[in-house]
């Protein structure tokens, strides 16, 4: 029960003295943040019978979950793993459109690496149905204005909009802003590789440079280029992942609404993308787009992309920003993002396809009505990070991953999108990405405790105060652990422990983790590592195969002129050139790559096709071929093996016409799993 101590006896006296007519509204535990981290410790904490109240400082509940982010990334996580609060919240999305007669291309009792997809009004549905149920009281629009401390203890929040004690707290916000008050040390930014010994800190540089100038005609950067200087590589800085926007859009002509016209769009603000387009060999679609029940998509910011919808460098002082200055960094990379939709799909540097394929897309009529259809959360990747009781590195996630004190097993990549964008001598290169770091030859990175001293603060600093979002560790490993799997389930854990602590009237440091573990166990978390079933045997003989050496006309995924969205990788082996393309498993038809060329003679071709066969694969892949007036439409099996100790498969015949263009089109139009295109090899048959 919520407690509200009331003076009316005294109220005279106290109004004379100029004292409030109400001392704090109390309760056992209070959570400051209702991210995804946030509405679980509440409602954890509940379940564990204590009262509850979870202060959140917009208006809007629920974070990103709820704000637009609409596939929580377990896909590449050991799914197993990730049980508790993330798994009953899934399964609950998958029931309420079940209740509704909407069947999903996934399942939750499922645990593969399918994309498990929502819509964001029906993630805030299930949410507040998930805090009703368990009592927790939620009150919005109350920003942290100072903490009251008795020693190492917090007696008292003021917020904007009244006075709040508990005998526990739990900080769940993305940035830290509760920690920071309390007195809590913490740490911005990236650390230099030999802080924590890790190969990952420090400068990254594993995007390509662009071969253009960032600087304009008076030797100065041009928009979106942050620096002409990035520091030392292994040194660390002040910078933080871009932040960006996660945009529920749609095509639906019943349901699109278009986006508004920037106010004040400069096109010289995008020069830099513009001379990026004009020298692209193989121009792509800037934002990534994931399909999404409702016939939605979810718009990111593409992590491999050298310009997307990430403002690189805008989002760097946002933890450390009051309201208002939090406002005006909100308000910045809603600008650009609209200016930049604006020029992808207006400017003539961008290929008339591409802007065609942008324009379709509107935001969402049932979605953020009250916000203008525009989601009203940033998405902040990273904010402050305390520096606790433990500090969690790239050591703990790839070298020494089991610990004696886990409340959580994550295994999603080491993932980091730019931090920088720097004008070099020679051309522009972003800096900070860490592109997803994977055990070999699986989707999942690698499995690893996260320990209960992550999220305590030293207990001299505060001993009632529980950190589960901006935990100790480091850029790295908060590179990891940053996604909503692993904190939902860090904050079930945190509001567990405060229950438990708020109890028995002690410090969070002296709760005994096998009392805390028996807890965890009961509200269905998982923690131990995962056991792996065994890969498939390394292939014997080379790893990849020069295309210059096969017979034919072969044509390797690097000569495709590409539309809508592809990822590239290597994992499976052999393959032909430096790797090959996945559509993601996105089935959306948006996925296309197309090959032109002219036969060396007329006659009929055998079509053999490159890829990497797997259950996961599409068992139904389109493939059209045109030449002059010959055309035929080939379906491919993926899943099926290729013939033994060979690298293609015959798919099939065609006529080709010597003195006209071929055109041959592989995409993911009506297909289920993952489309793979690595080669195709065309060889004249015998007459």
């Amino acid at each position: 029960m919520i407690r509200l101590s009331a003076f009316s006896r005294f109220a005279p006296a106290l109004c004379a003295l100029g004292l409030p007519l109400f001392a704090a509204t109390e309760s056992d535990v209070i959570v400051y943040g209702s991210t995804p981290g946030g509405f679980c410790a509440a409602i954890a904490a509940a379940r564990e019978g204590s009262s509850v109240i979870l202060l959140e400082p917009t208006d809007h509940v629920g974070g990103v979950n709820t704000g637009g982010l609409s596939f929580s990334d377990s896909n590449q996580t050991v799914r197993s793993t990730v049980m508790g609060l993330f798994d009953e919240w899934h399964l609950r999305v998958e029931k309420d459109y079940q209740q509704r007669g909407v069947t999903l291309p996934y399942q939750v009792s499922v645990k593969d690496s399918a994309k498990w997809t929502y819509e964001p009004h029906v993630a805030a549905r299930v949410t507040k149905q998930m805090l009703d149920e368990a009592g927790v009281k939620v009150l919005t629009k109350r920003v942290l204005k100072s903490v009251t401390k008795d020693g190492a203890r917090i007696k008292q929040l003021a917020t904007t909009d009244g006075d709040f004690a508990a005998k526990v707290y739990v900080d769940a916000t993305y940035e830290g802003d509760l920690m920071a008050q309390a007195g809590v040390s913490w740490t911005i930014g990236r650390e230099g590789r030999k802080e924590y010994n890790e190969s990952f800190a420090g400068k990254q540089y594993p995007k390509a440079k662009m071969a253009i100038s960032g600087l304009d005609a008076s030797g100065r950067p041009l928009p979106l280029v942050t620096t002409t200087d990035a520091g030392a590589e292994d040194e660390g800085d002040k910078n933080v992942m871009v932040y960006s926007f996660r945009l529920c859009l749609t095509k639906d002509p019943a349901n699109r609404v278009p986006f508004p016209k920037p106010a004040n769009y400069d096109p010289a603000r995008f020069e830099v993308v513009r001379r990026y387009y004009l020298q692209e060999r193989r121009p792509h679609l800037l934002w990534d787009l994931y399909p999404l029940p409702g016939n939605k998509v979810d718009a990111n910011n593409g992590i491999g992309k050298q310009f997307s919808m990430g403002l690189v460098g805008a989002c760097n002082g946002w933890s450390e920003a009051d309201e208002e200055g939090r406002a005006k960094i909100w308000e910045a990379h809603k600008q650009y993002t609209l200016e930049l939709y604006h020029f992808l799909t207006t400017d003539a540097a961008v290929p008339e396809h591409l802007r065609r394929e942008l324009a379709e897309y509107g935001l969402s009529k049932d979605e953020f009505a009250n916000y203008g259809h525009w989601s009203p959360q940033l998405y902040v990747r990273e904010g402050r990070r305390m520096k606790g009781m433990y500090v969690v590195s790239q050591k703990d996630i790839m070298d020494e991953p089991a610990k004696e004190d886990p409340i959580v097993v994550s295994s999603f990549p080491i993932d980091s999108h730019d931090c920088q964008r720097v004008a070099t001598a020679d051309g522009v290169v972003n800096e900070g990405t860490i592109f997803p770091v994977r055990m070999a030859g699986r989707r999942n990175g690698f499995p690893y405790h996260i320990p209960y001293r992550a999220i305590l603060p030293k207990a001299e600093e505060c001993d009632n105060l529980l950190v589960p979002v901006a935990l100790s560790c480091t850029h790295v490993a908060i590179s990891s652990i940053r996604v909503e799997p692993t904190w939902m389930i860090l904050g079930q854990s945190a509001g567990i422990a405060a229950s438990m602590s708020a109890k028995q009237g002690a410090p969070v440091q002296r709760l005994e983790y096998p009392a805390l573990r028996e807890r965890l166990l009961a509200q269905k978390q998982v923690l131990a590592l995962p056991v792996l079933p065994p890969l498939p045997p390394e292939p014997k003989g080379a790893v990849s195969i020069d295309p210059k050496s096969l017979p034919g006309i072969v044509l390797d995924d690097e000569r495709a002129e590409l539309k809508g969205e592809w990822g590239r990788t290597a994992n499976f082996k052999p393959h032909i050139g430096t790797g090959y393309l996945h559509d993601d498993r996105r089935a959306d038809g948006n996925s296309v790559a197309i090959f032109r060329f002219k036969a060396p003679e007329s006659g009929r071709y055998e079509v053999r096709m490159a890829y990497s066969p797997h259950e996961t694969r599409a068992a139904k892949v389109p493939v059209t071929i045109q030449s002059g007036e010959h055309k035929v439409e080939i379906f491919v099996d993926q899943t099926k093996p290729l013939p033994s100790g060979e690298a293609f498969r015959s798919v099939g015949s065609v006529q080709l016409d010597r003195d006209v263009e071929t055109v041959i089109q592989i995409s993911n139009k009506g297909t289920e799993g993952f489309v793979i295109m690595d080669a195709l090899q065309l060889l004249k048959q015998k007459e």
